[in-house]
Order: C-alpha cells, then sequence, then structure tokens
C-alpha cells in the first residue's frame, strides 16, 4: 500500500484569511502553484486557487487589492493523513470533485496532495503525470 505522505507535497505556503487576492495572487506567481492554504493563526479554514480568485472574485468584479482571501476560500476542505492509502485518497478527489487534499496529522497541516502528485505516483505514463512532473511554464 502506497500512503499519502510518501508523495505529498510538504512546501506549502499558507496565507492569513485577511490577507488580499492581489497577494495570493502574487504568491502564486512567485511560487509557480496554482493554490495557498487559508489559515486563521493555526487553523486551516480553506483552500484558495487561481481559478478561485478567476472564477469568484475578478469575474464578480471584486476588486482583488482589497478583497481579502476569507471572501472566495473554499472552507468546506476534505483532509487527509499522511498514513491514509493513496487509492482512498484519489476516491475522495473523485467523491468530492476535488483537485487538492490538505493532510492534517494532530490538527496540524504537513502537507498536500493533489491530483498531479497522485497521477505522478500512481499512472506516471500519463499525460496528467507527464504535465505534473514538467516544470511550471509560467
Amino acid at each position: 500500500m502506497t500512503t499519502v505522505g510518501e508523495f505529498m507535497t510538504t512546501r506549502l505556503v499558507t496565507m492569513d484569511a485577511n490577507d488580499t487576492l492581489t497577494a495570493a495572487a502574487q504568491e502564486m506567481r512567485d511560487s509557480a502553484i496554482g493554490d495557498v492554504i487559508v489559515t486563521d493563526g493555526d487553523d486551516v479554514i480553506g483552500i484558495v486557487t487561481d481559478r478561485d480568485i478567476t472564477v469568484r472574485a475578478v469575474a464578480e468584479q471584486m476588486d482583488p487589492a482589497t478583497t481579502p482571501l476569507k471572501r472566495v476560500t473554499t472552507s468546506d476542505v476534505v483532509t487527509v493523513s499522511q498514513y491514509d492509502d493513496a487509492v482512498a485518497a484519489a476516491d475522495l478527489m473523485r467523491t468530492y470533485g476535488v483537485r487538492r487534499l490538505p493532510v492534517i496529522e494532530d490538527g496540524r497541516l504537513i502537507g498536500l496532495v493533489s491530483i498531479g502528485d497522485l497521477a505522478v505516483e500512481r499512472e506516471p505514463q500519463s499525460v496528467l503525470a507527464d504535465i505534473s512532473a514538467d516544470d511550471p511554464n509560467n
């Protein structure tokens, strides 16, 4: 059995719920990532993706320079443990229609597993794995 902890990402970017969408977009650009974990102190309260900023904020004409992340945060986040089976994690993604799962241990954020991580681990010859393993092009 392959566990989530064997291939999860541990280089995480977290931001406070009151940080702006612009700050998050700049962080995503600078870190070549597509999401930030939104926190309130040490508590994970959700996740914001580049798509959330575009579809939930910009398309709704929210001002990215003043709108806090908490306005567009997906807060009903499904999480996993580093000891969970990779297949079970993939099943959770399928069931809930999500592409990323924060990895929580003892109430603390320790990693993130994405659909791309799963593809690289489980189906290394797939197109998604090839794209996910490549360096970012932005």
